[in-house]
């Protein structure tokens, strides 16, 4: 009897042993097979940072680099910002004349594992002009400012779409796990796009005026190209003058108040 009782007792010893290296593989198991490293992505101002949070949600760590209200025209990287871009997976920025530093500080290190998308790239970009009451920008010695491509691609709707698929094919590409998933946001975001194109084009089509004013830079070129308005501003949208001339705001003004405009 004293025999069987010991062997009783060993075999619960061994049972309960066993169940607890059985419990305990099981929890290291799973927190290896939980544990992913998300892909990261800095994108350079809100436009781009928006388009991508609409994609990601919270797949992939996402920042923005430059911060609100900062003049994009005249950012100058700090060491710490260069060593985001650096750690980056994914690098976004739009392309234009405000990014002029991107090409200096990616010459500078090593991207060959690192997705750069340039967002200008996506789209057809048109020449900044000078309509009518705008005042032209001029270079520091007097003569004429060089050719530049509106930056301000995100504002046509249609534009927009292109740019929230570029985005979203280049991270199915390199982020498999959560491909799906971002094709799935971009669709749906796509789909609320498109929706928008409509709302703002039922309402062009039925207004009575066809003509946009503004008292500063003007940043809705492409948005004005889609929908067929016109426009009158102080300066181009990349100008980088600050303070129109009583010449310019009397004509604004007249344009608001009288309709004095040729169209």
């Amino acid at each position: 009897m004293k025999k069987l009782i010991s062997i009783i007792i060993l075999a619960v010893f061994v049972v309960t042993a066993l169940i607890g290296c059985t419990k305990n593989t099981s929890t290291t198991v799973k927190s290896e097979t939980t544990t992913v490293k998300k892909i990261s992505i800095i994108a350079t101002i809100f436009p781009p940072y928006d388009f991508t949070r609409a994609i990601v949600g919270d797949k992939a760590d996402l920042s923005m680099l430059v911060a609100p209200g900062t003049e994009i025209h005249s950012y100058d990287p700090s060491p710490a910002d260069i060593i985001k871009i650096q750690k980056a997976d994914v690098f976004i920025y739009i392309g234009g004349e405000g990014d002029a530093w991107v090409d200096r500080v990616l010459g500078s290190m090593d991207i060959s594992n690192k997705k750069i998308i340039k967002l200008m790239d996506f789209v057809n970009p048109v020449e900044e002009e000078a309509v009518e009451g705008m005042e032209a920008e001029k270079e520091e010695d007097g003569s004429e400012a060089e050719i530049e491509y509106d930056e301000h691609i995100w504002t046509s709707p249609k534009n927009a779409v292109k740019i929230t698929n570029a985005i979203a094919d280049t991270l199915c590409a390199i982020d498999i796990l959560n491909t799906e998933i971002y094709k799935q946001n971009a669709k749906s975001y796509v789909g609320e796009i498109e929706k928008v194109d409509t709302e703002i084009q039922n309402v062009v089509d039925n207004g009575r005026m066809k003509m946009i004013v503004v008292g500063d830079k003007f940043p809705f070129r492409y948005f004005v190209d889609e929908f067929g308005l016109k426009y009158r501003a102080a300066f181009n949208g990349c100008s980088t003058e600050t303070d129109a001339s009583a010449k310019t705001i009397a004509y604004l003004i007249d344009t608001v108040v009288y309709g004095k405009v040729k169209v």
